[in-house]
């Protein structure tokens, strides 16, 4: 961990002050590979708000000083909205049991320091405390791994997923639109969910 970075719990109305930063940021972030989402402020803006409005929702942010580098959220799965609930509804889970993990989003410059360690630690301790949840899960795009575009450097980060103790589960999928950098209009992606036993480690 850089000793300048402080992780800081945050949640629902308190984080408004940092929605247009964790906006810009998640735009950001979100434009390199695999997402190559070619962003929109107000949009960004107003997903962010719902997160702020939602009950126990969770917002864990990562300053260097005080300079927002990295935010990663979570929430309560019953709040979220209904293409992510639905493959677990078609699949015996009960939304409510589940706490959902919606982004996790770092400045380049502060990967690979134990920054992304502790936005999992974070929310799994989170969801632990509300003692009310089954699985912490997430879901993350589906690339073809000869995706032309995909980067030399690029590396999945389905070991470091994997070393948690998360489960890919390729049944509970779903697709999320949004545009791509080159796209005139938003496009179905596809989305695979991740789980892990909420187990109180």
């Amino acid at each position: 961990m850089i000793e300048s970075i402080a992780i800081q719990r945050v949640k629902g109305a308190a984080v408004q002050p940092y929605i247009p930063t964790l906006a810009r940021l998640r735009i950001k972030v979100f434009r390199e590979y695999p997402y190559l989402y070619d962003g929109d402020f107000d949009y960004e803006s107003r997903y962010l708000a719902t997160y702020a409005n939602a009950p126990e929702a969770l917002f864990v942010l990562a300053f260097d000083n005080d300079r927002v580098v990295g935010v990663a959220t979570g929430v309560p799965m019953q709040y979220e909205t209904d293409d992510v609930k639905q493959p677990f509804l078609q699949n015996g889970f009960h939304p409510e049991n589940l706490f959902y993990f919606g982004e996790s989003v770092l400045q380049a410059e502060y990967r690979g320091k134990g920054i992304g360690h502790r936005f999992f630690d974070e929310r799994e301790r989170y969801a632990h405390e509300l003692n009310r949840f089954d699985y912490t899960c997430f879901c993350a795009v589906e690339r073809d791994e000869n995706d032309s575009r995909r980067l030399a450097h690029y590396r999945p980060l389905d070991g470091f997923w994997e070393k948690r103790g998360y489960e890919k589960h390729p049944e509970l999928a779903t697709t999320f639109s949004w545009k791509e950098l080159g796209e005139i209009q938003e496009t179905p992606k596809p989305m695979a969910f991740w789980l892990r036993p909420v187990d109180g480690a």
